[in-house]
């Protein structure tokens, strides 16, 4: 029902904006960034949005989700977003980016 989606997404939505903000480490040897196309219903219309995603594997190995952005398309101009906030959390370095 709406109402037990809305319950749900108001208990979880301060631990998903407490994860977006959590500074990343300085260095990554490899990220991988990708994005998913689809389609969404907005004002009785139907437009194209865009999933872009980093993953980071850390020195250690581990691989850990950097973040997912929602964008209208995909476009150099977004990537560069991405990887301007993923400075501004922290990182400093990517060794090789897998795009």
């Amino acid at each position: 029902s709406p109402t037990l989606i809305s319950n749900i997404t108001d208990k979880i939505i301060p631990s998903i904006k407490e994860w977006q903000c959590r500074p990343l480490e300085s260095i990554y040897p490899i990220v991988f960034m990708d994005a998913i196309h689809f389609k969404v219903k907005k004002d009785n219309s139907i437009v194209n949005k865009a999933a872009y995603a980093a993953i980071g594997v850390n020195i250690e190995g581990k691989k850990d989700v950097l973040g997912i952005w929602i964008g209208a398309a995909e476009s150099s101009k977004y990537w560069l977003l991405v990887l301007n906030e993923l400075k501004n959390k922290g990182v400093k370095d990517i060794l090789i980016a897998c795009i």
